[in-house]
């Protein structure tokens, strides 16, 4: 039976392995402060690892695979895979594409410029400077670490809230702006995907950086939008509004208009990368309607999510969903 040890494994990305590694038979123990429920069926330990005495909770114990989710100070991450030097095997890192220099061309792949990343860095500095100093600091104590830079992430346990806000604003019927063009490529992974991916890297022995996230045009902005109002059985109508239509409209792209980036650098960072590494070491993502589905299914089951306070807010108002039909068409 492999031992398995997620550090975080009550929200999203960390509930999603910690599910699929129970499903699979593995011992799992967790790590983290104790403050949302855990998944039946997992040793919990609780501890701070802002904490310098934090870690020592881990002392004794000796696991096959690692995961840490973290995505704060990159000095967190550093303390952690020094805690379990000669006690883990294999150490995998919850990272995100990010690390790359912006902008990206399209089919930027593995081998793109990083920004530099300090393994002791603190939580004042930038996203993919936390993220790089992360990976900096998982490789420093183990080389071979699986360093898995996940795009946009999509599916159930989802703290953000994108596809829950489409998915709920669908569920209220009427008119919906839509925010084109329809056959816009988007590029994602489902947080179940990734879990598989990276549970199985660890055991077929991967390491180093991949790019967990399906091919650019897995799905379209018309396709996920579709999914939405066919999942909630909505009466919803999709009015759609051209890319500068939007900015006319002052609406702001990704957390006014979630999922959504307009033509451009951003959108050929975010969602034209090239994932070939991850889908040929074998990535198998999921149809979109099903991630859609299931995520509507959880949001009927567990209720609205606990959205992360880190990060900001997402979704229209009225005053801004109204500005944008005024433009329909355009």
């Amino acid at each position: 039976m492999t031992r398995l040890l997620v550090l975080g494994g009550t929200r999203f990305v960390g509930r999603a392995l910690v599910v699929d590694a129970l499903a699979r038979g593995w011992d799992v123990t967790t790590f983290n402060r104790g403050t949302r429920p855990a998944a039946d069926g997992v040793t919990e330990v609780h501890g701070d690892r802002r904490d310098p005495e934090g870690l020592g909770e881990l002392a004794g114990l000796t696991f096959d695979v690692a995961v840490d989710t973290w995505s704060d100070e990159a000095s967190a991450v550093d303390d952690a895979a020094r805690a379990l030097v000669g006690r883990v095997d294999r150490f995998a890192a919850i990272s995100s594409r990010s690390v790359y220099e912006f902008p990206q061309p399209v089919g930027a792949d593995e081998s793109a410029p990083t920004v530099d990343g300090d393994a002791a860095g603190g939580p004042d500095e930038e996203y993919p400077q936390r993220k790089a100093g992360g990976e900096a600091a998982a490789t420093a104590t183990f080389p071979d670490a699986l360093l898995v830079r996940a795009g946009l992430i999509l599916g159930p346990w989802e703290d953000i809230g994108r596809l829950p806000w489409w998915l709920e604003r669908m569920a209220v019927g009427g008119d919906v702006p839509a925010p084109g063009p329809p056959d816009l490529p988007v590029q994602y992974v489902d947080v179940r995907d990734l879990a598989a991916f990276t549970l199985d890297g660890l055991t077929a022995g991967l390491a180093g950086p991949y790019d967990v996230v399906s091919r650019s045009g897995h799905a379209t902005m018309r396709q996920v939008l579709d999914a939405c109002i066919a999942t909630t059985g909505s009466d919803a109508t999709l009015r759609w509004v051209s890319p500068d239509a939007v900015a006319a409209a002052e609406v702001q792209p990704w957390t006014e208009l979630p999922i959504w980036l307009p033509p451009g650098d951003l959108h050929d960072t975010m969602h034209r990368s090239d994932p070939s590494r991850a889908l040929d070491a074998g990535l198998d993502p999921r149809p979109v309607t099903q991630t859609v589905a299931d995520t509507w299914a959880w949001l009927q089951d567990e209720g609205p999510p606990a959205i992360r306070e880190d990060r900001p807010a997402v979704g229209l108002d009225r005053d801004a969903e109204q500005r944008l039909l005024a433009h329909a068409g355009d």
